[in-house]
């Protein structure tokens, strides 16, 4: 069995290079035969594709692709059709993993597939945040890493032909957000069933609050609403709907804890401030998600309006 690892890559050098180290060291188990990781840039400004060039020597299981920036989706997509492998591994590349990371996933891939005698099914990992960039791996699994979605490329594998069946990504989701959850819907028609894969551990690195993030985090906001529209209109119900907060529950569930909008980022910046000056940015964060849904659902009952979506 060879394994193609599939990763979009856009202006995050410093922990791509943790994220490829990794990979490196990986200790397979015998039903492995090999494995590559396909990085396809996305368009990056900060010099990924140069430093690739130059540590090719480092990173021997490493391809390159290149393409103009058009999102993760299409990303992956290339990846995929480049790929060798007849199992496909989607890591984000800000995800640091253990040694045993492929191994795992495919040790579970291959108890699934014969405990239900087909391939419809595929392996998801738990992806544990931390903030910490030196030894991201020391930190612990919290309850707040804990993930609902059904399919997250954040850690997963699957069988290719499953994949291609499906039909890969939807290249219309170009912008932040919902083109994985998205696929999942398709794979649930399918069929396709979830299994975890509990020692297939990723450590998602998270930089640390800070309240020049606040207008980037924004930006994330707008942009998934737009997106998930996308993804209602491919699939118009009520499941969609919830997944993505568009719904009048969540408009008034967001709108009465900010007291319509009095509560907002800017009026919360003495309290984060005062939070991460104090070393706790994770509760500052928290806190800072209640107007930063806030944003979000009324940028989608916003667009919604401006396409005229019921």
């Amino acid at each position: 069995m060879f394994i193609s690892v599939v990763i979009p890559t856009y202006n995050r050098l410093p922990i791509l290079r943790k994220c490829l180290s990794a990979l490196e060291k990986q200790e397979l188990s015998n039903e492995i035969d090999g494995y590559e990781v396909i990085v396809v840039d996305d368009g990056s400004t900060d010099g990924t594709i140069d430093f690739l060039y130059e540590k090719s020597q480092e990173f021997i299981h490493v391809r390159l692709i290149k393409q103009n920036h058009a999102g993760p989706g299409q990303a992956r997509n290339n990846g995929v059709q480049n790929a060798k492998g007849n199992v496909i591994v989607f890591i984000d590349s800000d995800l640091v993993v253990t040694k045993t990371f492929l191994s795992s996933h495919i040790r579970s891939l291959k108890n699934a597939w014969k405990n239900f005698n087909n391939k419809l099914c595929f392996t998801y990992g738990p992806v544990i945040n931390t903030a910490n960039f030196t030894d991201p791996t020391t930190e612990r699994h919290k309850l707040r890493d804990t993930s609902w979605a059904y399919f997250a490329t954040g850690n997963v594998a699957i069988d290719r032909g499953v994949l291609e069946q499906a039909g890969l990504f939807d290249p219309a989701f170009k912008l932040y957000g919902w083109e994985d959850l998205e696929l999942g819907e398709r794979l649930k028609m399918m069929g396709v069933k979830l299994v975890k894969s509990y020692e297939a551990k990723g450590y998602h690195w998270h930089p640390a609050l800070t309240i020049k993030q606040i207008p980037d985090l924004i930006r994330i906001e707008r942009e998934r609403a737009k997106m998930a529209l996308i993804f209602y209109l491919k699939h118009p119900t009520f499941r969609v709907r919830l997944i993505t907060q568009y719904t009048y529950i969540h408009r008034f569930l967001w709108e009465f804890l900010t007291l319509g909008g009095i509560i907002n980022t800017n009026t919360l910046k003495p309290l984060l401030n005062l939070l991460i000056n104090n070393g706790h940015p994770s509760i500052a964060m928290e806190i800072l998600r209640i107007p930063l849904n806030l944003i979000g659902v009324r940028e989608i009952f916003r667009e919604a309006k401006r396409l005229a979506i019921r």
